[in-house]
């Protein structure tokens, strides 16, 4: 699964540290998951899109 995390986090001026914080996870997790390691919850999926103010499809791509 591809994502924008890290595009959504440079626009924003955002550490992996700064959003893992925001949506309380750790910063390992964010580096998982934008380098596709790991595939998020539903859950957090929905959190780090609601903490960008976008979709979760604008997020995150299946392929």
């Amino acid at each position: 699964m591809k994502n924008k995390i890290k595009v959504f986090r440079a626009m924003h001026d955002l550490t992996q540290e700064d959003l893992a914080q925001a949506i309380g996870v750790t910063r390992q997790t964010i580096l998982a998951i934008e380098k596709g390691k790991y595939v998020p919850s539903l859950d957090l999926a929905f959190k780090i899109a609601r903490y960008f103010n976008v979709t979760i499809e604008e997020t995150f791509t299946y392929e």
